[in-house]
């Protein structure tokens, strides 16, 4: 079981997870674009925005990851 962070915490019931987005079985129904997270126990939180919404719940996709890692610089070569 997930928590769906949009204007209020409700819980949510991840159906389908991809690298770029998920269809979470919940009742909630945040407004298309509308910003959200997703947070799971064991995984974290991920950020995302409502693409679509359906009966049984709602799909999101996930933010660009170079929107969610901060930046770092490449490693300096040894030599």
């Amino acid at each position: 079981m997930c928590v769906l962070i949009a204007d209020l915490p409700t819980p949510a019931a991840l159906r389908d997870v991809s690298a770029t987005g998920a269809f979470l079985e919940t009742n909630a129904r945040p407004p298309l674009g509308a910003g959200v997270e997703l947070q799971h126990p064991e995984a974290g939180a991920i950020a995302g925005t409502v693409c679509s919404v359906a009966d049984d719940g709602i799909a999101i996709g996930f933010e660009a990851a170079s929107s969610r890692l901060p930046s770092r610089s490449p490693p300096s070569p040894r030599i």
